[in-house]
């Protein structure tokens, strides 16, 4: 947000940004006044002028329109340059999601943010900690030829998360654990040799990757989430199943911020206990 200044700096700064925005459209004062609708020697005056003055809201209007800048940007109300309908595309935005959501678009985002807490709440099991047999199991039947490329990129993922300097923070449901490990629902046709290796896996990892990485399990009888990544202060995205609906403005970030972190403040198994629970789920495998 601009600071208040007084008109004589105020029509100094509308000046300078009427120049820059002039040069970086690509346009000249003759273009500009034809688009704008006003004279051209009204508009070379203008941006000739030493003094305080300002021009009128008709006149700032027509040249944000025609050079696709903000009003606000050109008096200094306002630091963006993005006129308020690019602003609120900026804010959100729609991005395709293939079935696995090991993709390029997740990678992107997660080096993007590198450095900054990544908190995350994955639409099952976290796929960058699954082993190689169980992504097989899950993805061959929609991939098919391309799975190997989906584990390829598991493992290129968790390596990344290893080398980073990026906390990660893992919130998923108690139930969707217990139901893996008893082959329950979606998990039913999976063999127990897999799930064994897989919660092996999970305890494993944990134990290594703490505390930069850190699994909190919360109990969805008494709490809901759907898929959601936080990444630090940059961007949230939800999973939709086809798509990821991304979100770059500062409240809806803190608000996803804050759910993640209630997730974790109320987990039934903190992350202190997840490798104790995973034993229990393992003692439990026939």
């Amino acid at each position: 947000m601009m600071t208040n200044i007084d008109k004589n700096s105020r029509a100094v700064l509308f000046r300078s940004r009427l120049a820059t925005a002039i040069t970086l459209a690509g346009s000249n004062q003759s273009k500009l006044a034809r688009q704008a609708g006003v004279d051209r020697s009204t508009l070379s005056q203008l941006l000739k002028d030493t003094g305080a003055r300002l021009p009128n809201a008709q006149l700032v209007a027509g040249c944000a329109s025609a050079l696709g800048v903000s009003a606000d940007w050109l008096l200094g109300l306002s630091d963006r340059p993005e006129q308020a309908a690019e602003l609120v595309a900026a804010a959100m935005s729609m991005t395709q999601a293939p079935r696995t959501l090991i993709d390029d678009a997740i990678f992107a985002w997660h080096q993007e943010a590198e450095g900054y807490k990544i908190r995350h709440v994955p639409a099952g099991l976290p796929d960058m900690l699954k082993t190689d047999a169980v992504l097989r199991w899950e993805y061959e039947p929609s991939l098919g030829k391309t799975t190997d490329q989906a584990v390829g990129a598991s493992r290129d993922r968790l390596q990344w998360m290893r080398q980073a300097r990026s906390d990660y923070e893992i919130a998923f449901s108690e139930c969707e654990l217990t139901s893996f490990a008893r082959a329950e629902g979606y998990y039913t046709s999976i063999p127990v040799a897999l799930r064994r290796a897989q919660l092996e896996n999970f305890r494993d990892l944990n134990a290594q990757l703490y505390p930069s990485m850190r699994l909190h399990l919360f109990d969805q009888r008494q709490l809901f989430s759907a898929p959601v990544t936080v990444f630090g202060p940059l961007l949230a995205v939800i999973y939709l199943g086809q798509n990821y609906l991304v979100f770059r403005d500062r409240d809806r970030i803190a608000a996803m911020t804050e759910h993640f972190d209630g997730l974790v403040r109320a987990a039934s198994i903190p992350s202190r206990d997840v490798g104790l629970f995973i034993d229990k789920l393992l003692a439990a495998l026939p």
